[in-house]
């Protein structure tokens, strides 16, 4: 695995970027979602960093978790590593105490809902599209934070299905504060950030705490409880027998956390 999986850079405003960049669809193994966990978290503690951006290269912005390395190992050791990690990255980004605006672009699967349901500000490319397609890959997970982006039913629709829904659904939804041609994503996310990072940064990380402390959803217990089920799956066999039959359709973007 090269080192260049996540890079982070720090400007002079205080603005953190990390951006993902796995080809060929950003789907990352166990190793790389605890340090993109580590990375949020470590910029949050900076006093000099006032916001942060997460983005992506390549395709997409997020392809969830690497099916190759859930299905080649025999024991359950992967399984519980990128259910950890997972439950990590998506606590970082809740728990990081300045905001984190996302950009979004492409393909936004499984374990990039859930960086993106528990984000502050989302910003989507006209291209994006938001699902979650685990009941074909043998899992569960990440109903939590989809259903922070959508209605309770269009939720379960898309969970049930799994279909996908556009930025422009999302944007009617409220879930996306702006859809942009996606030469531009980049641009007005860093635009959206630099207005945080001329806030006074006191007030700012108060801010999100106290969003936080009123929040009536605990991400982190709900997505726990959605991860027992996903074990439960497995446990009985029937999410390897499916991931082994979604591996032989030649579909490559997907998730499996």
């Amino acid at each position: 695995m090269g080192t260049d999986t996540l890079t982070t850079t720090v400007d002079g405003r205080g603005i953190a970027e990390i951006v993902v960049d796995r080809p060929p669809v950003n789907a990352l193994p166990v190793e790389d979602w605890f340090r993109l966990a580590e990375k949020i978290a470590r910029l949050g503690r900076d006093p000099d960093v006032r916001v942060v951006v997460l983005r992506a290269g390549g395709r997409g912005f997020n392809a969830g978790a690497d099916l190759k390395e859930l299905q080649a190992d025999a024991t359950h050791a992967a399984l519980v590593g990128v259910n950890r990690a997972c439950f990590a990255a998506f606590a970082a980004v809740y728990d990081c105490p300045v905001p984190v605006v996302v950009a979004v672009h492409g393909f936004c699967l499984g374990g990039g809902i859930g960086l993106v349901g528990n984000a502050d500000i989302v910003i989507a490319a006209e291209d994006a599209k938001f699902g979650l397609p685990e009941i074909d890959r043998g899992a569960l997970g990440a109903a939590t934070h989809l259903s922070r982006l959508v209605p309770q039913h269009k939720a379960r629709a898309m969970m049930y299905t799994c279909a996908t829904a556009s930025a422009a659904e999302l944007h009617a939804f409220g879930s996306v504060l702006e859809v942009v041609p996606g030469e531009r994503l980049r641009d007005r996310a860093l635009e959206i950030a630099a207005g945080i990072a001329a806030k006074n940064p006191k007030v700012m990380r108060a801010a999100k705490e106290a969003f936080n402390g009123i929040d009536p959803w605990d991400v982190k217990r709900s997505y726990r409880y959605e991860q027992g089920f996903t074990f439960e799956i497995a446990l009985s066999g029937v999410a390897r027998e499916v991931r082994g039959a979604f591996g032989r359709t030649g579909e490559r973007v997907g998730d499996g956390e």
